[in-house]
């Protein structure tokens, strides 16, 4: 089976659309990834990425309830694949493990 590799970034959106398990819309997701980040992002750039990796098969969405908040819009709701999950225990692992590779005195100050 081939693999698809996901770039830093949607990583980090695959990330947070777990970690909200269900949840997650571009809003959301852009002010979890500020908030556990630093990173500011644009709704534009979350958005692309959620259709991104929902093309990949990593993530599903579904339209949530209006509400009145939203002008009586609907949210379009992302979560994870069973494949989103797996890509993710596999990029957990592979770090791990490379950490693991790391020579202890590259991490003394100045090593790094």
């Amino acid at each position: 089976m081939r693999r698809t590799y996901l770039g830093e970034f949607e990583e980090m959106i695959l990330l947070m659309v777990a970690i909200l398990d269900g949840e997650g819309y571009g809003v959301t997701i852009s002010e979890a990834l500020e908030a556990h980040t630093g990173r500011i992002v644009t709704f534009g750039t979350v958005h692309n990425t959620l259709i991104r990796l929902e093309e990949k098969g990593f993530v599903t969405s579904a339209l949530g309830g209006a509400t009145a908040e939203r002008g009586g819009r609907r949210k379009r709701l992302f979560r994870v694949t069973a494949l989103g999950s797996q890509a993710l225990q596999e990029i957990q692992q592979l770090r791990q493990h490379l950490w693991q590779l790391l020579p202890p005195h590259t991490l003394r100050l100045g090593g790094i």
